[in-house]
């Protein structure tokens, strides 16, 4: 006779803002499903939906209120979490038949939020989890967050009232997370936090073993031992560091990109060059000695990318100013860039600062940084067509249907998901998403490479 069992309840995300939040959904996602939930795609399957709110930006706040208002009018039963949690007066005033509000990595409460809204069946037959996790992303990229808080007190950011000072995971934790990760199959690593270089600091980089040896909490011990992990086909994993101030032992992980252990990658949250501004921002104003440290980093590995973003238009930047951060990008030469055009956001300090720039300047200086930094990629990527790179797939085209030939769209190890460029490769048959491939680059534009597969990747 066929046992029947009785339906598990459904959980509908909405995951906003930045990849460290996206993390939070994932692992909220992940212990649901190891208490039996379901996954709904959509709002009308759901008995539960969960919004993932981001409260970086008045704009962000904004669309997150829009995505519970959306929430709320499709399905009703809304759970919210994340960064606005902490102004759960004004979501409440606004949409008062929300269930329940929590912070910023509060994974206990939300659960429990959960259960209570609509509670697990008890089944030893649907709580079972894949393990690495249920995921976001694609299979075979993931992140891995090192920490929350931050210990800044930047002019211009209110990410310290959101999600407090600087609280790091265990060493053992991360590296074992890392493992489990890449034996799912990860074929690249992203580790993120809000500042990777000071992992550990509030434990005083306290030891654990790990694997029979003793292992600081420091982001140098963290790299070296995930340079040691190996997918199932022996290959070492791409690690890629993100959110990395330059303190004085960055220097030290660069070695590891130039022996293949680390990806040949650092995402360093410059914001400005000129030392007035920086000041003004509260940031450390080392730019002379930072461009020290990149030139002597590119001597030591050749191929290192270094992405970075700018705030333009902050109280009081001048014209000086910025064509000081202009000059300073010439000679940086940094390979990716973002930029943006200053907002106030509620309760920063920034808001209180004389001299605002005006809207129309902010925006001719965004143009011609953008245009600036446009140019150097492109002489960059210029000077990559007739290298020979590894790639990772990302994404497999169907065939044409004229001659059958397959497209895909990969990334290089200078190109993090999302945020930088791709490398579009032309005769990609048999290529899966996640395999990584010696590829011949034919041809470059501003932000893109282009290319066809030569060799498998060993």
């Amino acid at each position: 006779m066929a046992t029947t069992f009785p339906p598990a309840p459904k959980v509908g995300m909405v995951s906003l803002g930045c990849p460290k939040a996206l993390v939070d959904s994932e692992r909220i996602l992940t212990k649901l499903r190891s208490d039996g939930y379901q996954m709904s795609p959509d709002y009308a399957g759901a008995d539960v939906v969960l919004v993932n709110t981001c409260g970086f930006l008045d704009s962000a706040k904004e669309e997150s209120l829009e995505a519970i208002g959306e929430a709320i009018a499709e399905n009703g039963r809304v759970i919210v979490t994340g960064c606005m949690g902490n102004e759960a007066e004004l979501i409440r005033a606004r949409f008062p038949s929300v269930l329940a509000i929590t912070g910023a990595h509060q994974y206990e409460d939300v659960v429990n939020a959960v259960h209570e809204a609509s509670p697990p069946v008890p089944n030893a037959f649907v709580d079972l989890v894949p393990e690495g996790g249920l995921k976001l992303t694609p299979r075979h990229y993931s992140y891995l967050k090192i920490s929350e808080g931050c210990n800044h007190r930047c002019a211009f950011c209110i990410i310290p009232s959101l999600r407090g000072d600087l609280v790091s995971r265990r060493i053992d934790a991360v590296l074992r997370e890392a493992e489990k990760l890449v034996a799912a199959g990860t074929k690249e690593l992203l580790i993120i936090s809000q500042d990777t270089s000071a992992y550990g600091v509030d434990t005083r980089h306290e030891t654990r073993n790990w694997k029979g040896r003793e292992v600081r909490a420091h982001m140098t011990d963290m790299a070296r031992e995930l340079g040691q992990l190996r997918t199932a086909e022996g290959q070492t994993p791409w690690v890629r560091l993100h959110y990395v101030y330059p303190y004085p032992h960055v220097d030290q992980v660069i070695p590891l990109m130039a022996e293949g252990l680390l990806t040949p990658y650092l995402d360093i949250p410059f914001q400005h060059a000129a030392p007035n501004v920086l000041k003004r921002m509260k940031r450390p104003a080392n730019e002379a000695k930072v461009l020290e440290r990149v030139k002597n980093w590119r001597t030591i590995c050749p191929d290192i990318a270094i992405r970075s973003s700018f705030v333009v238009g902050f109280p009081g930047e001048t014209e000086a100013d910025f064509q000081y951060l202009l000059d300073w990008l010439d000679e940086a030469q940094l390979d990716r860039v973002g930029a943006f055009r200053f907002e106030p956001v509620e309760g920063a300090a920034a808001n209180a600062l004389p001299d605002p720039v005006p809207e129309e300047v902010k925006e001719e200086r965004y143009q011609r940084i953008m245009e600036k930094t446009a140019a150097i990629s492109a002489a960059k990527l210029q000077a990559k067509i007739g290298r020979i790179l590894p790639v990772i797939v990302d994404e497999v085209g169907e065939p044409d249907e004229d001659d059958g030939s397959v497209g895909a769209t990969a990334r290089s190890q200078a190109d993090a998901p999302e945020i930088d460029g791709n490398v579009f490769l032309r005769d990609t048959s048999g290529l899966q998403p996640g395999d990584i491939v010696y590829t011949e680059i034919e041809d470059a534009d501003e932000h893109d490479l282009f290319g066809v597969p030569v060799q498998e990747y060993r």
